[in-house]
């Protein structure tokens, strides 16, 4: 399972990464302290909110995906 910390600034970033995790097979969690929600559900990213430092734990690999996410990585 691989990890990645991103922090997303607004509703077109959340619109980008739920497209491309809806393109993969596997499942893929973005987590925030205690709460995980699926990053296929729009919905459930947006509600996590921005400026915060999100993780996002994939149970496979793509790499489309993964270059999106390298777009909102925290350094």
């Amino acid at each position: 399972m691989e990890s990645v910390e991103i922090k997303l600034q607004a509703p077109e970033d959340v619109k980008d990464l739920v497209a491309a995790a809806e393109k993969c097979d596997f499942d893929i969690d973005v987590v925030y302290q205690r709460i995980i929600v699926d990053a296929k559900s729009f919905l459930g990213v947006l509600s996590m909110g921005f400026q915060k430092s999100l993780t996002v734990s994939c149970h496979g690999y793509d790499e489309e995906f993964f270059n999106t996410l390298k777009k909102y990585a925290v350094m």
